[in-house]
Protein backbone atom coordinates (compact mmCIF):
# COMPACT_ATOMS: atom_id res chain seq x y z
CA UNK A 1 0.00 0.00 0.00
CA UNK A 2 2.69 2.23 0.81
CA UNK A 3 4.61 1.46 -2.19
CA UNK A 4 1.58 1.95 -4.30
CA UNK A 5 1.02 5.41 -2.82
CA UNK A 6 4.75 6.57 -3.43
CA UNK A 7 4.61 5.34 -7.25
CA UNK A 8 1.56 8.11 -7.74
CA UNK A 9 2.05 11.55 -8.99
CA UNK A 10 2.59 14.63 -7.02
CA UNK A 11 -1.03 15.78 -8.47
CA UNK A 12 -2.55 12.78 -7.94
CA UNK A 13 -1.23 12.26 -4.74
CA UNK A 14 -3.14 16.11 -3.70
CA UNK A 15 -5.76 14.53 -5.31
CA UNK A 16 -6.34 11.40 -3.23
CA UNK A 17 -5.49 13.57 0.10
CA UNK A 18 -8.29 16.27 -1.15
CA UNK A 19 -10.82 13.42 -1.51
CA UNK A 20 -10.06 11.92 1.77
CA UNK A 21 -10.44 15.03 3.46
CA UNK A 22 -13.72 16.10 2.10
CA UNK A 23 -15.18 12.14 2.45
CA UNK A 24 -16.16 12.85 5.98
CA UNK A 25 -18.65 15.96 4.77
CA UNK A 26 -19.58 14.28 1.55
CA UNK A 27 -20.71 11.06 4.08
CA UNK A 28 -22.74 13.72 6.42
CA UNK A 29 -24.50 15.52 3.91
CA UNK A 30 -25.16 12.17 2.39
CA UNK A 31 -26.53 10.84 5.12
CA UNK A 32 -28.72 13.53 7.21
CA UNK A 33 -29.48 15.88 4.19
CA UNK A 34 -29.76 14.17 1.32
CA UNK A 35 -31.23 11.07 2.24
CA UNK A 36 -34.02 12.42 4.36
CA UNK A 37 -34.70 14.21 1.35
CA UNK A 38 -35.45 11.37 -0.96
CA UNK A 39 -36.91 9.82 1.95
CA UNK A 40 -39.61 12.65 1.65
CA UNK A 41 -39.92 12.56 -1.89
CA UNK A 42 -40.69 8.45 -1.78
CA UNK A 43 -42.98 9.53 0.89
CA UNK A 44 -45.00 12.64 -1.46
CA UNK A 45 -45.23 9.82 -3.89
CA UNK A 46 -47.79 7.44 -1.89
CA UNK A 47 -50.99 7.73 -0.06
CA UNK A 48 -49.66 7.21 3.36
CA UNK A 49 -51.35 8.26 6.64
CA UNK A 50 -51.08 6.15 9.65
CA UNK A 51 -54.68 5.53 10.66
CA UNK A 52 -55.05 3.93 7.45
CA UNK A 53 -52.59 1.88 6.68
CA UNK A 54 -54.53 -0.32 4.34
CA UNK A 55 -55.17 2.43 1.89
CA UNK A 56 -51.16 2.81 1.59
CA UNK A 57 -50.72 2.84 -2.69
CA UNK A 58 -48.74 5.21 -5.14
CA UNK A 59 -50.64 7.89 -5.91
CA UNK A 60 -47.32 10.20 -8.14
CA UNK A 61 -48.03 13.75 -7.79
CA UNK A 62 -51.39 14.03 -6.54
CA UNK A 63 -50.16 15.24 -3.39
CA UNK A 64 -48.43 18.05 -4.88
CA UNK A 65 -51.88 18.84 -6.30
CA UNK A 66 -53.93 18.69 -3.43
CA UNK A 67 -51.43 20.95 -1.66
CA UNK A 68 -51.13 23.65 -4.92
CA UNK A 69 -55.01 23.32 -4.65
CA UNK A 70 -55.58 23.45 -1.18
CA UNK A 71 -56.79 26.95 0.04
CA UNK A 72 -55.24 26.54 3.33
CA UNK A 73 -52.11 25.70 1.93
CA UNK A 74 -52.16 28.91 -0.38
CA UNK A 75 -53.01 31.00 2.54
CA UNK A 76 -50.28 29.53 4.81
CA UNK A 77 -47.76 30.24 2.04
CA UNK A 78 -49.02 33.67 1.54
CA UNK A 79 -48.71 34.44 5.25
CA UNK A 80 -45.15 32.61 5.26
CA UNK A 81 -44.06 34.91 2.21
CA UNK A 82 -45.86 38.06 4.42
CA UNK A 83 -43.67 37.04 7.47
CA UNK A 84 -40.13 35.92 5.85
CA UNK A 85 -40.40 39.42 3.63
CA UNK A 86 -40.84 41.55 6.53
CA UNK A 87 -38.67 39.31 9.20
CA UNK A 88 -35.42 39.12 6.87
CA UNK A 89 -35.70 42.99 5.01
CA UNK A 90 -35.74 44.10 9.14
CA UNK A 91 -33.01 42.08 10.25
CA UNK A 92 -30.69 43.10 7.23
CA UNK A 93 -31.60 46.73 7.78
CA UNK A 94 -31.56 46.67 11.60
CA UNK A 95 -28.35 44.56 11.33
CA UNK A 96 -26.53 46.53 9.23
CA UNK A 97 -27.39 49.80 11.18
CA UNK A 98 -25.99 47.83 13.91
CA UNK A 99 -22.98 46.78 12.23
CA UNK A 100 -21.77 50.28 11.46
CA UNK A 101 -22.55 51.44 14.86
CA UNK A 102 -20.26 49.21 16.57
CA UNK A 103 -17.66 48.94 13.48
CA UNK A 104 -15.11 51.82 15.83
CA UNK A 105 -13.05 49.89 18.26
CA UNK A 106 -13.87 50.75 21.59
CA UNK A 107 -14.46 49.16 25.27
CA UNK A 108 -18.54 50.06 25.02
CA UNK A 109 -18.26 48.61 21.61
CA UNK A 110 -16.96 44.79 22.62
CA UNK A 111 -18.81 45.11 25.47
CA UNK A 112 -22.30 45.78 23.41
CA UNK A 113 -21.21 42.95 20.93
CA UNK A 114 -20.78 40.66 23.84
CA UNK A 115 -24.18 40.89 25.26
CA UNK A 116 -25.82 40.58 21.76
CA UNK A 117 -25.43 37.20 21.71
CA UNK A 118 -27.57 37.23 24.67
CA UNK A 119 -30.73 36.80 22.47
CA UNK A 120 -29.03 34.39 19.47
CA UNK A 121 -27.60 31.63 22.90
CA UNK A 122 -31.64 31.12 24.04
CA UNK A 123 -33.45 28.20 22.19
CA UNK A 124 -36.19 29.51 19.70
CA UNK A 125 -39.16 28.01 21.39
CA UNK A 126 -38.13 29.28 24.73
CA UNK A 127 -38.37 32.64 23.17
CA UNK A 128 -41.96 31.74 22.10
CA UNK A 129 -43.02 30.81 25.66
CA UNK A 130 -41.16 33.68 27.21
CA UNK A 131 -42.84 36.33 24.69
CA UNK A 132 -46.08 34.48 24.66
CA UNK A 133 -45.90 34.91 28.53
CA UNK A 134 -45.26 38.65 28.51
CA UNK A 135 -47.43 39.62 26.31
CA UNK A 136 -50.55 37.62 27.97
CA UNK A 137 -53.28 40.63 28.72
CA UNK A 138 -54.22 38.70 31.90
CA UNK A 139 -50.77 38.82 33.83
CA UNK A 140 -48.07 39.43 31.30
CA UNK A 141 -45.43 41.71 32.60
CA UNK A 142 -46.28 43.74 29.07
CA UNK A 143 -49.22 42.98 27.57
CA UNK A 144 -51.22 43.81 30.91
CA UNK A 145 -49.70 47.49 30.88
CA UNK A 146 -50.51 47.45 26.80
CA UNK A 147 -54.07 46.63 27.41
CA UNK A 148 -54.55 49.10 29.98
CA UNK A 149 -53.26 51.61 28.21
CA UNK A 150 -55.60 50.97 25.21
CA UNK A 151 -52.26 50.54 23.09
CA UNK A 152 -53.05 46.29 22.16
CA UNK A 153 -56.58 45.28 21.75
CA UNK A 154 -58.39 43.26 24.79
CA UNK A 155 -57.66 39.93 23.84
CA UNK A 156 -53.72 40.62 23.42
CA UNK A 157 -51.52 41.43 21.34
CA UNK A 158 -51.23 37.46 20.39
CA UNK A 159 -54.87 37.28 20.95
CA UNK A 160 -55.94 39.22 17.66
CA UNK A 161 -56.02 38.59 13.96
CA UNK A 162 -54.90 41.83 13.16
CA UNK A 163 -51.55 42.16 15.59
CA UNK A 164 -50.55 38.13 16.14
CA UNK A 165 -48.70 38.01 12.74
CA UNK A 166 -46.39 41.40 13.07
CA UNK A 167 -45.63 40.69 16.80
CA UNK A 168 -44.50 37.34 16.00
CA UNK A 169 -42.39 39.22 13.34
CA UNK A 170 -41.28 41.31 15.99
CA UNK A 171 -40.05 38.90 18.47
CA UNK A 172 -38.68 37.04 15.21
CA UNK A 173 -36.37 40.00 14.66
CA UNK A 174 -35.39 40.69 18.43
CA UNK A 175 -33.96 37.09 18.24
CA UNK A 176 -31.88 36.66 15.03
CA UNK A 177 -31.27 40.61 14.40
CA UNK A 178 -27.75 40.42 16.62
CA UNK A 179 -26.53 37.13 14.36
CA UNK A 180 -27.40 39.16 11.47
CA UNK A 181 -25.08 42.25 13.00
CA UNK A 182 -22.14 40.19 14.06
CA UNK A 183 -21.98 38.95 10.24
CA UNK A 184 -21.78 42.29 8.93
CA UNK A 185 -19.48 43.46 11.40
CA UNK A 186 -16.94 40.76 10.70
CA UNK A 187 -17.16 41.75 6.70
CA UNK A 188 -16.89 45.59 8.03
CA UNK A 189 -13.65 44.58 9.94
CA UNK A 190 -12.41 42.72 6.72
CA UNK A 191 -12.49 46.35 4.32
CA UNK A 192 -8.97 46.76 3.33
CA UNK A 193 -8.55 49.97 5.51
CA UNK A 194 -5.95 51.64 2.80
CA UNK A 195 -9.31 51.77 -0.41
CA UNK A 196 -11.31 53.08 2.92
CA UNK A 197 -8.34 55.55 4.03
CA UNK A 198 -7.71 56.55 0.15
CA UNK A 199 -11.63 57.85 -0.18
CA UNK A 200 -11.28 59.42 2.49
CA UNK A 201 -8.71 61.81 1.46
CA UNK A 202 -10.31 62.08 -1.73
CA UNK A 203 -12.83 63.39 -0.26
CA UNK A 204 -15.79 61.15 -0.45
CA UNK A 205 -18.26 61.68 2.25
CA UNK A 206 -19.80 58.77 4.45
CA UNK A 207 -22.59 58.42 2.23
CA UNK A 208 -20.21 57.58 -0.97
CA UNK A 209 -18.13 55.85 0.56
CA UNK A 210 -21.10 53.37 1.65
CA UNK A 211 -22.82 53.41 -1.40
CA UNK A 212 -19.46 53.25 -3.79
CA UNK A 213 -17.02 51.06 -1.42
CA UNK A 214 -18.69 49.49 1.45
CA UNK A 215 -21.88 48.21 -0.30
CA UNK A 216 -20.16 46.41 -3.25
CA UNK A 217 -17.35 45.34 -0.96
CA UNK A 218 -19.75 43.97 1.58
CA UNK A 219 -21.74 42.01 -1.28
CA UNK A 220 -20.33 38.45 -0.31
CA UNK A 221 -21.24 38.67 3.42
CA UNK A 222 -24.63 40.57 2.31
CA UNK A 223 -25.24 36.90 0.31
CA UNK A 224 -24.88 34.58 3.13
CA UNK A 225 -26.50 36.54 5.06
CA UNK A 226 -29.40 36.81 3.30
CA UNK A 227 -29.45 32.66 2.36
CA UNK A 228 -29.10 32.16 5.57
CA UNK A 229 -32.25 34.06 7.08
CA UNK A 230 -34.32 33.07 4.48
CA UNK A 231 -33.96 29.38 4.36
CA UNK A 232 -34.55 29.89 8.13
CA UNK A 233 -37.45 32.13 8.88
CA UNK A 234 -39.17 30.43 5.62
CA UNK A 235 -39.07 26.63 8.15
CA UNK A 236 -40.16 28.83 11.13
CA UNK A 237 -42.02 26.71 13.44
CA UNK A 238 -40.78 26.14 16.87
CA UNK A 239 -41.13 30.22 18.10
CA UNK A 240 -44.38 30.36 16.39
CA UNK A 241 -45.59 27.21 18.09
CA UNK A 242 -44.86 28.00 21.13
CA UNK A 243 -46.32 31.94 21.18
CA UNK A 244 -49.66 31.23 18.91
CA UNK A 245 -49.79 27.36 17.73
CA UNK A 246 -50.81 29.19 14.39
CA UNK A 247 -53.67 31.23 15.80
CA UNK A 248 -56.02 33.29 16.20
CA UNK A 249 -58.12 32.15 13.35
CA UNK A 250 -54.85 30.76 11.27
CA UNK A 251 -53.26 34.38 10.99
CA UNK A 252 -49.83 32.81 12.15
CA UNK A 253 -50.35 29.45 10.39
CA UNK A 254 -47.13 29.23 7.88
CA UNK A 255 -46.24 26.39 6.24
CA UNK A 256 -43.97 24.80 8.49
CA UNK A 257 -46.66 24.28 10.88
CA UNK A 258 -49.11 23.25 8.21
CA UNK A 259 -46.82 20.39 7.24
CA UNK A 260 -45.99 18.97 10.86
CA UNK A 261 -49.66 18.98 11.50
CA UNK A 262 -49.99 16.88 8.64
CA UNK A 263 -47.75 14.53 9.53
CA UNK A 264 -47.54 14.42 13.19
CA UNK A 265 -51.33 15.37 14.37
CA UNK A 266 -53.44 14.05 11.40
CA UNK A 267 -50.59 11.13 10.86
CA UNK A 268 -50.74 11.82 6.78
CA UNK A 269 -47.22 11.09 5.86
CA UNK A 270 -47.71 11.28 2.61
CA UNK A 271 -49.42 14.67 2.46
CA UNK A 272 -47.19 16.31 4.69
CA UNK A 273 -44.03 15.62 3.22
CA UNK A 274 -45.08 16.78 -0.31
CA UNK A 275 -45.61 20.05 1.88
CA UNK A 276 -41.99 19.56 3.09
CA UNK A 277 -41.15 19.39 -0.23
CA UNK A 278 -42.76 22.15 -2.30
CA UNK A 279 -41.49 24.28 0.95
CA UNK A 280 -37.96 23.02 -0.37
CA UNK A 281 -37.97 24.20 -3.82
CA UNK A 282 -39.67 27.62 -2.67
CA UNK A 283 -36.47 27.84 -0.39
CA UNK A 284 -33.89 26.74 -3.53
CA UNK A 285 -36.11 29.12 -5.79
CA UNK A 286 -35.35 32.20 -3.22
CA UNK A 287 -31.66 31.36 -2.81
CA UNK A 288 -31.32 31.09 -6.89
CA UNK A 289 -33.11 34.53 -7.03
CA UNK A 290 -30.69 36.35 -4.33
CA UNK A 291 -27.60 34.91 -5.99
CA UNK A 292 -28.64 35.94 -9.57
CA UNK A 293 -29.70 39.51 -7.72
CA UNK A 294 -26.15 40.28 -5.99
CA UNK A 295 -24.39 38.74 -8.82
CA UNK A 296 -25.94 41.33 -11.58
CA UNK A 297 -25.16 44.18 -8.59
CA UNK A 298 -21.92 42.72 -8.39
CA UNK A 299 -21.00 43.27 -12.10
CA UNK A 300 -22.84 46.40 -12.13
CA UNK A 301 -20.32 47.76 -9.31
CA UNK A 302 -17.53 46.44 -11.17
CA UNK A 303 -18.24 48.30 -14.36
CA UNK A 304 -19.08 51.26 -12.69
Amino acid sequence: MQRSLLRLTSPRRRSLFLFVMAAPAALHVAVFALYPILRGVGFSLFQMNLMQPWLHRFICLRNYTDALADPEIRHSLIVTLIFTLGCVTAELVLGFCLALLLWPDSRFNRVATTLMLVPITVTPIVVGLIFRALLDPSFGLIGYWLVHAHLAPPQGLLGDTRTALPTMMVVDVWEWTPLVALILLAALKALPSDVLDAAEIDGADHVRRLRLIILPMMLPALFLVLVLRVTDVFRTYDIVFAATAGGPADSTNLLMLSAVKQGLLFFDIGYGSAISILMTLCIVLMAAVIMLTLRRMDRRFNES
